[in-house]
């Protein structure tokens, strides 16, 4: 019996497996960190974190309170982890004869050496009950240190972002795999994991959009963002499953704020009504926090097209994170404010671009491009002075558009450092 992505698309009840029988069997036993994602949107069985969710995927349809059963996951193995690295010994064996070691795993750069203190565990789409042995799955304990290992990496530097996005992409959801397969929801250690993990997603889907080079960032934008909706319906399932004992974690409002913030924009903007069900269902101090407001009045400000408020909002009180997420929506409400001036002024009295900087919270010297990218003319005066004309009826919102621009303003220009930001 096999376990695969469940049709809501949270998690993968899989692991690594020695091949049997013929090579060709063999490679395909266990996934390469492309590989496995570029499948990520196949339907399978659900494991024991997708109780949190009964649709799909989208960002408008988590159902993080819709529990379901499944059999299946029930009759697993009660496993108890013993592996004592970061990467079983025969995966990393095998791995090692197939020339399957990532650059960050090879020893002193030989793709067919690798140690023990340098081999991660690969996330892997298929798995046989039969077959699972405790052997292969790490503790708690190791899935911490492997954890801070991962992190290690991701905040040096050293490498192409891509590259090492692609690695700890990977080697996180073989965390999060080995975490529910042994069915470990209590304690305060998968909680601060999760934690972790999301944020190395939110930094993630800030800092590939910002790549204007790679022409396969977009699908690993994508890819990123639905496994950071999943990795936030199991941490909520986690924080539901320890609040006996646990009445509240520090960080819970901050993380609840992002999904309320992953539904900024109209590309993918939910129903009303079903986001109202799911604030109704939150604790009363997670739902009158001051994250968890802020959120709430910038989803609110972004939908009635309030642009000065949404900018004015998120430059006075967005944390890192909350920014990171929110960025790309900048440009949209952006977009909005300059349609309103263009519309709603007078046809004798141009916009100095000067004006048009403060109101939108640009560059001056961005101002010309944006105004083109949204199909806007603009013109120089006989003193030097740059306008925009009003009433111009070719206004249209800029559609892939690559240029970045940031939102002006002291508090966030820390933000925008490409120092790689500590997890």
């Amino acid at each position: 019996m096999f376990h695969t992505v469940s049709a809501s698309g949270f998690y993968v009840m899989e692991r690594w497996q020695p091949p049997r029988g013929r090579r060709g069997r063999g490679r395909g036993s266990y996934s390469s960190s492309s590989s496995s994602r570029s499948n990520d949107s196949r339907p399978s069985k659900a494991s024991n974190y997708a109780t949190t969710t009964s649709k799909t995927t989208s960002l408008g349809s988590f159902g993080i309170n819709n529990k379901q059963h499944n059999n299946d996951v029930e009759s697993l193995p009660n496993l108890i982890g013993t592996c004592p690295f970061m990467c079983p010994v025969d995966e990393r064996v095998q791995r090692e004869r197939l020339r399957d070691l990532a650059i960050f795993e090879r020893l002193e750069g030989n793709p067919t050496k690798s140690s023990s203190t340098l081999a991660v565990k690969k996330f892997c789409r298929t798995i046989s009950t039969k077959d699972i042995r405790d052997v292969d799955m790490r503790p708690v304990h190791v899935l911490e240190d492997t954890l801070n290992y991962l992190l290690t990496i991701f905040e040096s530097g050293k490498h192409p972002f891509e590259v090492v996005h692609d690695f700890i992409f990977d080697r996180t959801r073989s965390i999060r795999q080995d975490l529910s397969m042994q069915s470990i929801t209590s304690g305060d250690q998968a909680v601060h994991m999760f934690e972790r993990i999301i944020e190395f997603h939110i930094v993630s889907h800030y800092k590939l959009r910002r790549n204007t080079t790679d022409s396969n960032v977009s699908p690993m934008h994508h890819l990123n963002l639905e496994q950071l909706t999943k990795a936030l319906a199991s941490l909520y399932h986690l924080y539901d499953e320890n609040r006996k004992s646990n009445p509240g974690y520090a960080n819970e409002p901050k993380f609840y704020s992002f999904y309320v913030l992953l539904h900024l924009g109209s590309d993918h903007q939910p129903t009303g009504e079903s986001l109202s069900l799911w604030f109704r269902t939150l604790p009363y101090s997670i739902a009158k926090s001051k994250e968890m407001m802020f959120s709430r009045r910038l989803l609110r400000y972004f939908r009635f097209g309030n642009y000065k408020r949404f900018l004015h909002t998120t430059e006075a009180e967005a944390s890192r994170l909350q920014y990171y997420i929110i960025e790309p929506y900048v440009s949209e409400i952006r977009a909005t404010g300059l349609s309103c001036l263009n519309y709603g002024g007078y046809k004798q009295h141009p916009y100095p671009l000067s004006d048009l900087s403060k109101h939108l919270f640009l560059d001056e010297s961005d101002v010309e491009s944006f105004c083109k990218d949204c199909g806007l003319e603009t013109f120089t005066s006989d003193t030097g002075t740059k306008f925009m004309p009003t009433k111009q009826t070719s206004f249209c919102h800029p559609k892939g558009s690559r240029k970045h621009y940031p939102l002006v303003s002291k508090r966030l220009k820390p933000f925008y450092d490409e120092v790689p930001y500590r997890i």
